[in-house]
């Protein structure tokens, strides 16, 4: 009897199979830094939609103050409260300490300052101060 037929043992790592494989490493390199670009445009991408919605909320509510400010019962209302103003001819009752003081259209200011006529006197002050 002869002993059966050897047949040769493939080898681990072919010719094709060392080609195929620098082929596939050369794809993958090639492939890497333009998937990274895409990724980093992609979220670049994210950031600015969100920022584009927050800048869109922010001309809607300054649209809105346009509209409120061009209102000029809303003027009126403001010049009333902030600034004590009122129409010349009108009474004008300014309530000081809790007691009601009947007043002309310019009312007298007997207590504190306004916040108007401290930042005037401020001015006042740094302008009388001796330049140095």
């Amino acid at each position: 009897m002869s002993p059966p037929p050897v047949s040769p043992r493939p080898a681990r790592l072919t010719s094709r199979a060392a080609v195929l494989a620098v082929v596939i490493c050369a794809v993958v390199l090639s492939l890497a830094y333009p998937v990274r670009e895409y990724l980093a445009q992609r979220q670049q991408i994210g950031q600015l939609v969100a920022q584009r919605q927050t800048m869109l909320t922010q001309v809607k509510n300054l649209q809105a103050q346009e509209a409120k400010y061009s209102d000029r019962s809303y003027i009126e209302q403001l010049a009333r409260q902030e600034l004590d103003m009122c129409f010349p001819g009108t009474q004008c009752y300014v309530v000081e300490s809790g007691q009601s003081v009947l007043g002309s259209a310019q009312p007298q200011q007997s207590g504190p300052a306004h916040w108007y006529a401290k930042r005037w006197q401020s001015v006042q002050q740094a302008d009388a101060s001796p330049a140095k």
